[in-house]
């Protein structure tokens, strides 16, 4: 079942105040909270639920999901606000719910299992565990009833209710076997290899089986639906470079601007007011699920910075500015963190029940309305609506086709997806490109306006360091890149953010979660929810980005405690590779699983092989490469077999087996040359490199971890550039154009 975008519908503490709420109320997760008033005796996760169902002798009822997830609140408002259904599990079963955005180890374990016993995943989860916590049966999203294709959620509790009278020593030994499966099956280890596989070949396998599943027309790498995938678009730009006087090489680069391209142009983009959206639910990125995650946004704008290096290309750094311009608006904390999700559903008007996409769609009368002025200088009678309706594809009927709208809430309603080249539609009614380009911007401000009026869609305020590192360095990429110290700021606020909140000083580590309170206030669960791999991952990333956009060392430091504090906390140190889970934190999980698959996100192992590679870079330490080669070696059969699983990974293979470049800038951090020599290095893509300042002072803490930087001299006291590589280093360069020749090479 597809993951999908529903927060809260009407707020039910108003709607129902005569009822009672359950122990939800009590938890600060927005997921949680949507299911604090449902007559379910809803435990969260933890002894005390566990405790109940041994000393009852009940099986558990693990409910997981997320506050955006549309399939979860169809569950939550057809099954969980069921009277008879909430009596049948508060009578037969102990009743769990967990957010999957606070407990990644929970859901990832669950996952597996369903995974494995049934025809696919998503969420809603929901498993029934025995009182251990060894999953019996799993699915998905359950209908109420019996349907002519689905089993109802009713007759699947009374079933497991008999069957755990009946026959509960069988299903106890089922769950024993399945469980020890999951466990053979699900092992990351070394083994006997010594080495990871060769690099070539991976990227190579890897780039062949992208190249199949291509869509020629419309990009991506699906039919439908039709997800973003960063981490392929990384990996494909990774392969381009390493190939680029090849055929395979151009086919690479095609394919990643493309679809970049392609999805920009689409409905998946909001054209109104930025940012993406979870996923189209067709091939043409046309209609999307509304939804929009922070970690979409956090990746693919370090995508479209990229794509502007390759290509200088304004229409990517465009995008890429709309990108963090939403977030800046709609999903940031004053005090510098960022909120994780904005809802798919939102009331159409006040008082309404929530529809997919209301607040996103729109009206030909609507638009017409709002952009009736006329045109001057076109070769017939046009308003400014009618050209961005004709831009846009808008139709009098709706663009969004019936298959694509099942419950009919679309009907008449538009999504804006450009149809036309800006020269396309001067062309149409004999207009300027500019004046064409000035219309249309000018009109989407005004629907922007006019969409504040909307009711909004329900705002998921949790704060989660993991996805706060991937927009940390989203912003302080594209800050580098476009040479905007503004954005370079927001993301050094992010990081500020992230060590004041998120982070305890006195063990050294980092927290999962904190939550938006009332007046721009910052709360944490008691107990706090201590950080998973992916957070210690994806922050150390997140910091060395920002040392390189900013080049303040004190980032850099403190990436290092945080990947020591992660090598204490998740090293497997006889098979290798990170767990994704503390050994006490997952404690009762009948599985502690390593991630070994980049989709949505990248796999924090992927993320964790290229800090290592970095840190060394930075550092000379000979154990980050030792516990690289570890890592990759303990991932080469999942590598072998599906490399396309693992394109984050099968690219920190690559970097491991090349040569990483230490660029060193000799020079006064605030003078014009040496930012100059900066910015060059910036303004290329070159992803298999460390970027240091030298600034002379041999105290320095790069000076300390880098004795070599003490015997590099700037020439005529001007700003000077190397390129060093397995301990030897270019002859100096001062000028920008010089720099470029030599990382050209």
């Amino acid at each position: 079942m597809p993951a999908g975008g529903k927060g809260s519908r009407s707020n039910c503490s108003q709607s129902t105040p005569q009822k009672v709420p359950n122990r939800l109320i009590n938890e600060k997760s927005p997921y949680l909270q949507q299911h604090a008033y449902n007559p379910v005796d809803w435990y969260p996760w933890g002894q005390e639920a566990f405790d109940k169902a041994r000393k009852e002798n009940k099986p558990i009822f693990l409910s997981v999901g997320y506050s955006t997830c549309h399939w979860c609140h169809m569950m939550e408002e057809e099954s969980f606000q069921n009277e008879e259904i909430g009596r049948l599990l508060n009578e037969d079963f102990i009743s769990v719910k967990v957010d999957r955005e606070e407990r990644p180890d929970v859901d990832k374990v669950y996952m597996t299992f369903v995974q494995a016993t049934s025809s696919g995943g998503g969420w809603p989860m929901s498993v029934w565990l025995t009182p251990n916590l060894q999953p019996f049966v799993g699915g998905t999203y359950f209908p109420p009833e019996d349907g002519l294709t689905r089993v109802g959620f009713r007759t699947v509790l009374l079933r497991i209710r008999e069957q755990w009278k009946q026959n509960k020593n069988t299903l106890l030994e089922n769950s024993q076997h399945v469980t020890t499966a999951l466990l053979a099956r699900s092992e990351i280890s070394m083994g006997d290899r010594q080495l990871p596989p060769s690099a070539a070949t991976m990227n190579s396998r890897c780039f062949q089986q992208l190249d199949e599943g291509y869509d020629e027309e419309y990009g991506g790498f699906a039919e439908a639906p039709k997800f973003p995938t960063p981490v392929i678009l990384n990996f494909l730009f990774s392969y381009w470079l390493s190939h680029r006087l090849t055929q395979d090489g151009s086919r690479a680069q095609q394919m990643a601007l493309h679809t970049l391209k392609m999805m920009a142009n689409g409905g998946i983009r909001d054209h109104v007011g930025q940012g993406f959206h979870r996923y189209s639910t067709d091939r043409q990125w046309h209609v999307p699920h509304f939804e929009k995650m922070l970690y979409d946004q956090g990746q693919l704008v370090v995508a479209y910075s990229q794509a502007y290096q390759i290509t200088g290309d304004e229409f990517y750094s465009d995008v890429a500015k709309g990108i963090l311009q939403y977030v800046a608006r709609h999903l940031s904390h004053r005090s510098g963190g960022f909120y994780s999700a904005e809802d798919a559903d939102s009331p159409p008007e006040r008082g309404m029940r929530p529809k997919e996409g209301a607040f996103y769609v729109w009206t030909v009368k609507e638009v017409q309305q709002l952009l009736s002025e006329p045109v001057l200088g076109a070769s017939e009678p046009l308003t400014s609506g009618q050209l961005l309706m004709k831009h846009y594809g808008l139709t009098e009927a709706g663009n969004i086709s019936p298959s694509q709208d099942p419950k009919g809430e679309l009907q008449g309603q538009n999504v804006l997806t450009v149809r036309y080249s800006l020269e396309l539609t001067a062309a149409r009614f004999g207009l300027e490109v500019e004046v064409v380009r000035t219309l249309l911007n000018t009109g989407l401000e005004k629907l922007f306006q006019a969409r504040k009026h909307r009711p909004k869609p329900h705002l998921d305020n949790k704060m989660l360091a993991a996805w706060n590192g991937l927009m940390v360095s989203g912003y302080a990429i594209t800050g580098a890149v476009l040479g905007t110290e503004r954005l370079i700021n927001y993301a050094t606020n992010g990081a500020k953010f992230l060590k004041r909140h998120m982070f305890d000083v006195a063990t050294g580590r980092l927290m999962r979660t904190c939550y938006a309170g009332s007046g721009g206030t910052v709360e944490h669960s008691n107990p706090p929810c201590w950080g998973f791999l992916e957070d210690y991952a994806f922050v150390v990333r997140a910091l060395l980005d920002l040392y390189e956009a900013s080049l303040e060392s004190a980032w850099l430091e403190w990436a290092l405690r945080l990947q020591d504090t992660q090598d204490r906390l998740f090293w497997d140190s006889r098979g290798g590779g990170y767990f994704c889970s503390e050994a006490e934190l997952g404690a009762g999980l009948p599985l502690r699983l390593k991630d070994d698959q980049d989709g949505a996100e990248p796999s924090a192992n992927s993320v964790s092989a290229h800090n290592l590679l970095r840190l060394h870079g930075f550092t000379g330490h000979k154990d980050w490469i030792d516990k690289c080669v570890c890592l990759l070696t303990a991932f080469s059969e999942r590598m072998r077999r599906v490399p396309v699983a693992l394109p984050e990974m099968v690219r920190a293979l690559s970097a491991h087996q090349q040569t990483l470049k230490q660029i060193v800038i000799c020079g006064d951090p605030q003078a014009k040359d040496t930012k100059a020599l900066v910015q060059c290095v910036h303004s290329m893509y070159i992803p298999n490199k460390v970027l240091i300042l030298a600034d002379g002072d041999p105290s320095s803490f790069l000076s300390r971890q880098l004795p070599f930087l003490n015997t590099l001299r700037r020439l005529e006291d001007r700003a000077t550039a190397y390129v060093c590589a397995n301990q030897a280093c270019s002859m100096p360069v001062t000028e920008p154009s010089e720099l470029r020749k030599l990382l050209h090479q």
